[in-house]
Protein backbone atom coordinates (compact mmCIF):
# COMPACT_ATOMS: atom_id res chain seq x y z
CA UNK A 1 0.00 0.00 0.00
CA UNK A 2 0.97 3.76 -0.57
CA UNK A 3 -0.24 7.09 -0.88
CA UNK A 4 -2.02 9.58 0.49
CA UNK A 5 -3.92 7.99 3.30
CA UNK A 6 -0.87 5.97 4.44
CA UNK A 7 1.34 8.70 4.92
CA UNK A 8 -1.15 10.90 7.11
CA UNK A 9 0.35 9.99 10.57
CA UNK A 10 3.16 12.45 10.24
CA UNK A 11 1.40 15.66 10.13
CA UNK A 12 0.45 17.52 12.74
CA UNK A 13 -1.12 21.02 13.91
CA UNK A 14 -0.38 23.26 16.36
CA UNK A 15 -3.10 26.05 17.04
CA UNK A 16 -0.66 28.18 19.47
CA UNK A 17 2.41 27.16 21.61
CA UNK A 18 -0.54 27.98 24.37
CA UNK A 19 -3.11 25.73 23.43
CA UNK A 20 -4.35 22.82 25.42
CA UNK A 21 -5.01 19.93 23.72
CA UNK A 22 -8.94 19.00 23.72
CA UNK A 23 -9.52 15.54 23.88
CA UNK A 24 -10.92 14.02 20.99
CA UNK A 25 -13.64 10.85 20.79
CA UNK A 26 -12.27 7.67 20.99
CA UNK A 27 -12.40 5.82 17.13
CA UNK A 28 -15.36 3.66 16.97
CA UNK A 29 -14.72 -0.03 15.58
CA UNK A 30 -14.98 0.18 11.37
CA UNK A 31 -18.04 -1.48 9.92
CA UNK A 32 -17.65 -4.51 7.69
CA UNK A 33 -20.46 -3.10 5.77
CA UNK A 34 -19.00 0.45 5.46
CA UNK A 35 -18.50 1.72 2.05
CA UNK A 36 -14.32 2.03 1.43
CA UNK A 37 -14.81 5.70 0.64
CA UNK A 38 -16.46 6.31 3.66
CA UNK A 39 -13.71 4.43 5.68
CA UNK A 40 -10.99 6.26 3.72
CA UNK A 41 -12.19 9.32 4.81
CA UNK A 42 -13.24 8.25 8.43
CA UNK A 43 -8.92 7.21 8.65
CA UNK A 44 -8.01 10.26 7.27
CA UNK A 45 -9.64 12.18 9.67
CA UNK A 46 -8.39 9.81 12.28
CA UNK A 47 -5.05 10.75 11.56
CA UNK A 48 -5.59 14.48 11.46
CA UNK A 49 -6.35 14.93 14.71
CA UNK A 50 -3.26 12.53 15.69
CA UNK A 51 -1.37 15.04 13.51
CA UNK A 52 -2.97 17.98 15.43
CA UNK A 53 -1.97 16.11 18.57
CA UNK A 54 1.51 15.40 17.31
CA UNK A 55 2.47 19.29 16.57
CA UNK A 56 0.43 20.79 19.70
CA UNK A 57 2.98 18.48 21.54
CA UNK A 58 5.99 19.77 19.58
CA UNK A 59 4.73 22.92 20.15
CA UNK A 60 5.14 22.77 23.70
CA UNK A 61 8.50 20.59 23.85
CA UNK A 62 9.88 23.61 21.99
CA UNK A 63 8.56 26.36 24.49
CA UNK A 64 9.03 24.06 27.05
CA UNK A 65 12.74 23.77 25.83
CA UNK A 66 13.08 27.58 25.76
CA UNK A 67 11.21 28.26 29.54
CA UNK A 68 14.09 26.10 30.90
CA UNK A 69 16.68 27.83 29.67
CA UNK A 70 15.42 30.90 31.03
CA UNK A 71 14.87 29.59 33.95
CA UNK A 72 18.78 28.24 34.09
CA UNK A 73 19.69 32.29 33.23
CA UNK A 74 17.44 33.76 35.93
CA UNK A 75 18.95 31.41 38.21
CA UNK A 76 22.64 32.26 37.44
CA UNK A 77 21.66 36.15 37.27
CA UNK A 78 20.21 35.50 40.93
CA UNK A 79 23.18 33.57 42.13
CA UNK A 80 24.80 36.86 41.13
CA UNK A 81 22.71 39.12 42.88
CA UNK A 82 23.11 37.29 45.99
CA UNK A 83 26.45 37.21 46.05
CA UNK A 84 26.72 40.93 45.33
CA UNK A 85 24.16 42.04 47.86
CA UNK A 86 26.40 39.89 50.79
CA UNK A 87 29.26 42.10 49.10
CA UNK A 88 27.34 45.07 49.79
CA UNK A 89 25.93 44.25 53.05
CA UNK A 90 29.74 43.10 54.28
CA UNK A 91 30.90 46.55 53.32
CA UNK A 92 27.66 48.59 54.87
CA UNK A 93 28.93 46.57 58.03
CA UNK A 94 32.13 47.56 58.07
CA UNK A 95 31.73 51.31 57.08
CA UNK A 96 28.92 51.26 59.99
CA UNK A 97 31.38 49.78 62.72
CA UNK A 98 34.18 52.53 61.75
CA UNK A 99 31.72 55.31 61.80
CA UNK A 100 30.86 53.86 65.46
CA UNK A 101 34.26 53.40 66.80
CA UNK A 102 35.14 57.41 65.36
CA UNK A 103 32.04 58.50 66.57
CA UNK A 104 32.98 61.76 68.78
CA UNK A 105 30.69 64.10 70.26
CA UNK A 106 32.53 67.42 68.85
CA UNK A 107 31.53 69.37 66.03
CA UNK A 108 33.65 69.61 63.10
CA UNK A 109 33.45 73.43 63.67
CA UNK A 110 34.53 73.21 67.01
CA UNK A 111 37.64 70.38 66.02
CA UNK A 112 38.51 73.02 63.42
CA UNK A 113 38.91 75.56 65.95
CA UNK A 114 40.59 73.57 68.50
CA UNK A 115 42.95 71.77 66.01
CA UNK A 116 46.91 73.25 66.75
CA UNK A 117 46.88 72.81 62.37
CA UNK A 118 44.13 74.50 60.97
CA UNK A 119 44.78 73.68 57.52
CA UNK A 120 45.75 69.95 58.21
CA UNK A 121 42.06 69.93 60.24
CA UNK A 122 40.53 70.95 56.88
CA UNK A 123 42.27 68.56 54.62
CA UNK A 124 41.23 65.64 57.28
CA UNK A 125 38.09 67.21 57.05
CA UNK A 126 37.77 66.85 53.05
CA UNK A 127 39.01 63.12 53.57
CA UNK A 128 35.88 62.46 56.18
CA UNK A 129 33.43 64.02 53.77
CA UNK A 130 34.39 61.94 51.12
CA UNK A 131 34.59 58.81 53.68
CA UNK A 132 30.71 60.38 53.86
CA UNK A 133 30.22 60.24 50.31
CA UNK A 134 31.53 56.79 50.10
CA UNK A 135 29.40 55.62 53.09
CA UNK A 136 26.03 57.07 50.93
CA UNK A 137 27.15 54.91 47.93
CA UNK A 138 27.51 51.75 49.47
CA UNK A 139 24.16 52.78 51.00
CA UNK A 140 22.47 53.39 47.89
CA UNK A 141 24.38 49.73 46.33
CA UNK A 142 22.66 47.88 49.45
CA UNK A 143 19.48 49.27 48.67
CA UNK A 144 19.32 48.64 44.92
CA UNK A 145 20.66 44.91 45.19
CA UNK A 146 18.25 44.23 47.54
CA UNK A 147 15.75 45.49 45.33
CA UNK A 148 17.31 43.59 42.24
CA UNK A 149 17.75 40.43 44.50
CA UNK A 150 14.37 40.81 45.66
CA UNK A 151 12.93 41.60 41.73
CA UNK A 152 15.29 37.96 40.44
CA UNK A 153 13.73 35.86 43.34
CA UNK A 154 9.99 36.73 41.89
CA UNK A 155 10.78 36.40 38.27
CA UNK A 156 12.91 32.87 38.84
CA UNK A 157 9.88 31.76 40.81
CA UNK A 158 7.54 32.54 38.09
CA UNK A 159 9.57 31.27 35.27
CA UNK A 160 9.65 28.19 37.18
CA UNK A 161 5.78 28.05 37.90
CA UNK A 162 5.39 28.17 34.11
CA UNK A 163 8.12 25.54 33.06
CA UNK A 164 6.55 23.32 35.83
CA UNK A 165 3.00 23.77 33.79
CA UNK A 166 4.28 23.22 30.57
CA UNK A 167 5.66 19.79 31.95
CA UNK A 168 2.61 18.87 32.55
CA UNK A 169 0.89 20.16 30.06
CA UNK A 170 3.00 18.13 27.57
CA UNK A 171 2.87 15.23 29.65
CA UNK A 172 -1.06 15.17 29.12
CA UNK A 173 -0.45 15.86 25.37
CA UNK A 174 2.08 12.97 24.62
CA UNK A 175 -0.64 11.02 26.59
CA UNK A 176 -3.15 12.14 24.34
CA UNK A 177 -1.03 11.61 21.67
CA UNK A 178 -0.09 7.85 22.56
CA UNK A 179 -4.30 7.08 22.61
CA UNK A 180 -4.73 8.61 19.26
CA UNK A 181 -2.42 6.19 17.74
CA UNK A 182 -3.29 3.22 19.69
CA UNK A 183 -6.84 3.99 18.57
CA UNK A 184 -6.02 4.09 14.94
CA UNK A 185 -3.87 0.84 15.36
CA UNK A 186 -6.62 -1.19 17.10
CA UNK A 187 -9.23 0.50 14.02
CA UNK A 188 -7.08 -0.86 11.43
CA UNK A 189 -5.98 -3.83 12.90
CA UNK A 190 -9.45 -4.72 12.37
CA UNK A 191 -9.68 -4.41 8.95
CA UNK A 192 -9.77 -7.13 6.29
CA UNK A 193 -6.99 -7.97 3.72
CA UNK A 194 -10.01 -7.29 1.19
CA UNK A 195 -10.74 -3.97 3.07
CA UNK A 196 -7.03 -2.74 2.98
CA UNK A 197 -6.50 -3.49 -0.43
CA UNK A 198 -9.40 -1.72 -1.55
CA UNK A 199 -8.52 1.26 0.85
CA UNK A 200 -4.81 1.15 -0.61
CA UNK A 201 -5.89 1.40 -4.36
CA UNK A 202 -8.57 3.85 -3.67
CA UNK A 203 -5.97 5.94 -1.87
CA UNK A 204 -3.53 5.27 -4.59
CA UNK A 205 -5.83 6.19 -7.47
CA UNK A 206 -6.89 9.69 -5.82
CA UNK A 207 -3.65 10.41 -5.30
CA UNK A 208 -2.12 9.97 -9.03
CA UNK A 209 -5.90 11.85 -10.14
CA UNK A 210 -4.76 14.82 -7.71
CA UNK A 211 -0.86 14.60 -8.94
CA UNK A 212 -2.02 14.70 -12.45
CA UNK A 213 -4.39 17.60 -12.29
CA UNK A 214 -1.79 19.76 -10.46
CA UNK A 215 0.67 19.09 -13.10
CA UNK A 216 -1.21 19.30 -15.89
CA UNK A 217 -3.07 22.66 -14.72
CA UNK A 218 0.73 24.27 -14.93
CA UNK A 219 0.44 25.09 -11.46
CA UNK A 220 4.09 24.01 -10.98
CA UNK A 221 5.30 25.68 -13.62
CA UNK A 222 7.32 24.38 -16.35
CA UNK A 223 10.73 23.90 -15.04
CA UNK A 224 12.16 23.68 -11.91
CA UNK A 225 14.61 26.60 -11.22
CA UNK A 226 17.89 25.33 -9.40
CA UNK A 227 17.83 25.58 -5.74
CA UNK A 228 19.90 28.61 -3.24
CA UNK A 229 23.01 27.38 -2.02
CA UNK A 230 21.31 26.67 1.69
CA UNK A 231 18.57 25.07 -0.09
CA UNK A 232 20.61 22.61 -1.88
CA UNK A 233 22.26 21.55 1.20
CA UNK A 234 18.72 20.98 2.86
CA UNK A 235 18.00 18.53 -0.19
CA UNK A 236 21.10 16.87 0.66
CA UNK A 237 20.50 16.32 4.01
CA UNK A 238 16.56 15.28 3.58
CA UNK A 239 17.87 12.87 1.00
CA UNK A 240 20.58 11.20 3.70
CA UNK A 241 18.04 10.43 6.21
CA UNK A 242 15.95 8.49 3.18
CA UNK A 243 14.92 5.60 5.43
CA UNK A 244 15.06 6.35 8.47
CA UNK A 245 12.03 5.87 10.75
CA UNK A 246 8.98 7.99 11.12
CA UNK A 247 8.39 9.23 15.19
CA UNK A 248 6.23 11.93 16.16
CA UNK A 249 7.81 14.03 18.84
CA UNK A 250 11.62 13.49 16.78
CA UNK A 251 13.68 15.57 15.42
CA UNK A 252 16.84 13.18 14.15
CA UNK A 253 19.00 11.96 14.16
CA UNK A 254 17.98 8.43 14.46
CA UNK A 255 14.33 9.33 13.50
CA UNK A 256 11.95 12.53 12.44
CA UNK A 257 8.28 13.28 12.17
CA UNK A 258 7.27 15.75 9.11
CA UNK A 259 8.42 19.14 10.77
CA UNK A 260 11.33 17.38 13.06
CA UNK A 261 12.78 16.44 9.05
CA UNK A 262 12.24 19.90 7.65
CA UNK A 263 13.25 22.10 10.32
CA UNK A 264 16.28 19.97 10.80
CA UNK A 265 17.36 19.79 7.01
CA UNK A 266 17.26 23.86 6.98
CA UNK A 267 19.49 23.84 10.63
CA UNK A 268 21.79 21.90 9.06
CA UNK A 269 21.85 23.84 6.00
CA UNK A 270 22.69 27.02 8.36
CA UNK A 271 19.03 28.30 8.08
CA UNK A 272 17.43 27.48 11.31
CA UNK A 273 13.49 27.71 10.87
CA UNK A 274 10.71 26.77 13.20
CA UNK A 275 9.88 23.51 14.41
CA UNK A 276 6.31 23.30 13.85
CA UNK A 277 4.54 22.84 10.82
CA UNK A 278 2.21 25.60 11.52
CA UNK A 279 4.59 27.77 12.54
CA UNK A 280 6.54 27.43 9.26
CA UNK A 281 3.69 28.00 7.54
CA UNK A 282 2.91 31.14 10.38
CA UNK A 283 6.41 32.54 9.99
CA UNK A 284 8.46 32.04 7.01
CA UNK A 285 7.62 33.76 3.50
CA UNK A 286 5.32 32.38 1.29
CA UNK A 287 6.33 31.43 -2.95
CA UNK A 288 3.85 30.56 -5.45
CA UNK A 289 3.55 26.67 -6.41
CA UNK A 290 5.17 27.86 -9.78
CA UNK A 291 7.99 29.50 -8.33
CA UNK A 292 8.89 26.27 -6.48
CA UNK A 293 12.64 25.23 -6.23
CA UNK A 294 14.54 22.60 -4.23
CA UNK A 295 14.52 22.72 -0.91
CA UNK A 296 11.10 25.00 -0.62
CA UNK A 297 8.50 23.77 2.25
CA UNK A 298 5.62 22.46 0.67
CA UNK A 299 2.61 22.86 3.78
CA UNK A 300 -0.45 20.31 3.43
CA UNK A 301 -4.41 20.79 4.87
CA UNK A 302 -6.31 23.99 5.98
CA UNK A 303 -4.91 23.85 9.25
CA UNK A 304 -1.05 23.22 8.13
CA UNK A 305 -0.68 20.27 9.84
CA UNK A 306 1.77 18.18 7.47
CA UNK A 307 4.97 19.61 6.00
CA UNK A 308 7.45 18.34 3.33
CA UNK A 309 10.45 19.63 1.61
CA UNK A 310 10.40 19.60 -2.09
CA UNK A 311 12.94 17.91 -4.35
CA UNK A 312 11.75 19.32 -7.73
CA UNK A 313 10.19 17.53 -10.75
CA UNK A 314 6.80 17.42 -8.70
CA UNK A 315 8.24 15.44 -5.75
CA UNK A 316 8.70 16.01 -2.21
CA UNK A 317 10.63 14.03 0.55
CA UNK A 318 8.72 13.54 3.49
CA UNK A 319 8.45 11.74 7.38
CA UNK A 320 5.28 10.12 6.64
CA UNK A 321 3.80 8.52 9.81
CA UNK A 322 4.17 6.27 12.74
CA UNK A 323 5.47 2.85 11.29
CA UNK A 324 6.31 4.31 8.12
CA UNK A 325 10.21 5.51 6.63
CA UNK A 326 10.91 8.82 5.13
CA UNK A 327 10.53 8.46 1.61
CA UNK A 328 10.17 10.34 -1.42
CA UNK A 329 6.08 10.98 -2.65
CA UNK A 330 4.41 13.15 -5.50
CA UNK A 331 3.73 16.43 -4.35
CA UNK A 332 -0.27 16.08 -4.05
CA UNK A 333 0.36 13.26 -1.53
CA UNK A 334 -2.24 15.40 0.09
CA UNK A 335 -4.05 18.11 -0.12
CA UNK A 336 -1.49 21.35 -0.58
CA UNK A 337 -2.07 24.31 1.67
CA UNK A 338 0.66 26.49 -0.01
CA UNK A 339 4.83 27.03 0.22
CA UNK A 340 7.09 28.67 2.08
CA UNK A 341 10.67 29.48 1.53
CA UNK A 342 13.65 29.95 4.41
CA UNK A 343 15.50 31.92 2.50
CA UNK A 344 13.92 33.83 0.48
CA UNK A 345 16.91 36.61 -1.15
CA UNK A 346 19.58 34.29 -1.82
CA UNK A 347 20.07 33.73 -5.20
CA UNK A 348 19.41 30.24 -6.98
CA UNK A 349 22.64 28.16 -7.64
CA UNK A 350 24.19 28.62 -11.40
CA UNK A 351 24.58 24.77 -11.89
CA UNK A 352 23.24 22.13 -9.95
CA UNK A 353 23.13 18.48 -9.84
CA UNK A 354 20.44 16.50 -7.72
CA UNK A 355 21.42 14.26 -5.27
CA UNK A 356 20.79 10.71 -6.59
CA UNK A 357 17.53 9.30 -5.10
CA UNK A 358 17.44 5.40 -4.42
CA UNK A 359 15.05 3.30 -6.79
CA UNK A 360 13.34 2.24 -3.69
CA UNK A 361 12.64 5.18 -1.92
CA UNK A 362 9.17 5.70 -3.31
CA UNK A 363 8.68 2.80 -1.76
CA UNK A 364 8.51 1.80 1.75
CA UNK A 365 6.88 0.36 4.82
CA UNK A 366 3.82 2.34 4.38
CA UNK A 367 2.65 -0.56 2.51
CA UNK A 368 2.54 -2.76 5.30
CA UNK A 369 0.68 -0.34 7.44
CA UNK A 370 -1.38 -1.68 10.12
CA UNK A 371 1.35 -4.44 11.15
CA UNK A 372 4.01 -2.54 12.84
CA UNK A 373 3.31 0.09 16.33
CA UNK A 374 3.32 3.56 16.56
CA UNK A 375 6.70 4.97 17.90
CA UNK A 376 6.13 7.47 20.60
CA UNK A 377 8.82 9.52 22.65
CA UNK A 378 8.96 7.50 25.83
CA UNK A 379 9.41 10.72 28.26
CA UNK A 380 8.49 14.34 28.30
Amino acid sequence: MSGRFLRLACTAAVAVAQAVLTPLPALAAPDPAQPVAELLTDLQQAYRQTEQATETYNATAERLQRQRAEVTRLDDELALARRSLHTSRTEAGRLARQQYQSATGLSPYIRLLLARDPQHALDEGHVIGELARERARTVGRLADDERNQAGLARRARAALDSQLALAERQKKQRDEVRTRLSDVERMLVSLTPDQLTALADLERSKTADAQRKLTTSGALGTATPPPSPAGDRAVRYAVRQLGKPYQWGAAGPVSYDCSGLTSQAWDHAGTPIPRTSQEQWADLPHVPLNHLRPGDLVVYFPEATHVALYLGDGKVVQAPRPGAKIKVSPIAANPILGAVRPDPTAASLARYTPPAIPSTATEGPDESFGTLPPTVPTST
